[in-house]
């Protein structure tokens, strides 16, 4: 029977282990308990969390318990990895409200239920840490010059830039892993390549404190075949809360991936065997978008469900082929009439809509020609969107060949 281990490095999983051999061993014990930790620092995950998320499912699918651990401590101080300036602190109110809702979105991903997975919070075992006792029996164990082989310290140190508050950041995140070795028997920790330095203290440290091994698992940090990060776009990140990134808006991201990224998005973001997975990959030119409706529609279902990942595509395909039924397929957004007959200036309206993420970023999205009212390209930056634009009752905005929205009167 193939390791879980064989089907992560199969579907793309796997940059880095500490020690394959010696997980493996672990693994095939079953039963094994691991981790991933994220900070609340908003209230949704977004799609830079699938591949972990992803990951974690593929392991609860084998028969080992994930642990998924929301920072409530951890976040008010940030973790300051690979970042050029300190995070802005937040409140212990703001944690506690982006932690409530993360329990629906990743309940999407992995069963929660009957104790198949764990999601804790690391505020309970972290404030009840007391300063002295924790620097003396942790502390201790950590040498700053440990410390500065981390690029992140080093360079922020060099820039004078780097507080001793995030500091610590590493010194916490290994006495997580520690707790729960004690508590729940963690034997890996599981995160993106970015936490290698963090995971391998925390493994190190219960090395030290319990003279056991615990491992280390990282995934790569995903970008697109153009190099830009994976989940980055000119309106911002997707997010996995339908009430920031509608479910045609998550959609639409799949569908619109770039054609070198659809067998590797496919591996990773959906559970469609690797046989089928390939198939799809070979397909070239039109025959392409089947394969790229396939991953948005899996990818959709998977963050919000089956019936609202085929409504987004059947929106897509009506606004794709155009006819009379694709600007009421369109998503839309209600304006007041007096204000719509007074006239919005279309960059306005390009924000409101989301169709761009700025002003800025509407100017020139105009000058670049990339704008549409009701069909005809507008290249003016001062143009206003009036009620004599109404056409069957909406405007119809465009940008690019793809992505349409429906603006209409309260």
């Amino acid at each position: 029977m193939a390791s879980v281990l064989d089907t992560l490095y199969e579907r793309g999983f796997v940059q880095q282990i500490s020690d394959e051999a010696g997980l493996r061993a672990e693994l095939d014990r079953g039963g094994t308990n691991l981790y991933w930790g994220t900070d609340p620092t908003a209230p949704s995950l977004t799609v830079g969390h699938l591949v972990s998320l992803m990951m974690l499912s593929h392991f609860q699918r084998a028969g080992h318990r994930p642990i998924i651990v929301v920072g409530g401590g951890t976040g008010l101080i940030g973790d300051p990895s690979f970042r050029t300036e300190t995070r802005q602190l937040m409140t212990a109110e703001q944690i506690d409200a982006n932690t409530a809702c993360l329990h629906a979105q990743i309940a999407r991903f992995l069963d929660l239920s009957q104790g198949n997975a764990l999601l804790l919070n690391n505020a309970e075992w972290l404030g009840r840490l007391g300063y002295i006792e924790f620097l003396r029996d942790i502390g201790w164990h950590f040498s700053v010059n440990q410390l500065l082989q981390h690029s992140t310290y080093r360079e922020r140190l060099e820039g004078g830039s780097l507080n001793f508050i995030e500091v610590n950041y590493a010194l916490l995140q290994a006495y997580d892993f520690l707790h729960l070795y004690r508590e729940y028997g963690c034997a890996l920790q599981v995160g993106g390549s970015d936490q290698w330095f963090n995971i391998l203290a925390g493994s190190d440290l219960i090395r030290r404190e319990e003279g056991e091994e615990a491992f280390a698992l990282v995934t790569p940090l995903l970008t697109t075949s153009s190099g830009e990060k994976m989940g980055s776009t000119a309106e911002g990140a997707v997010w996995l809360d339908p009430a920031r990134t509608s479910p045609y808006a998550y959609y639409q991201f799949w569908i619109n991936t770039d054609d070198p990224d659809v067998q590797r998005y496919l591996a990773l973001f959906t559970f469609l065997p690797m046989d089928d997975v390939r198939a799809l990959g070979r397909l070239e030119g039109a025959e392409l978008r089947a394969a790229k409706e396939v991953l948005a529609v899996e990818a959709t279902t998977l963050a919000h469900g089956r019936d609202a990942a085929e409504q987004a595509q059947g929106t897509s395909r009506a606004l794709f082929r155009g006819g009379a039924e694709a600007p009421e397929a369109a998503p839309t957004t209600v304006v007041d009439p007096g204000r719509l007959g007074a006239g919005v200036p279309l960059v306005d309206l390009l924000v409101e809509t989301g169709l761009a993420a700025s002003k800025r970023g509407a100017r020139n999205l105009i000058r670049g020609g990339g704008v549409y009212v009701n069909g005809q390209r507008v290249e003016d930056v001062d143009t206003t969107v009036d009620g004599e634009d109404l056409r069957s009752g909406a405007v119809l905005l465009r940008k690019g060949p793809k992505q349409f929205h429906r603006v209409v009167p309260a």
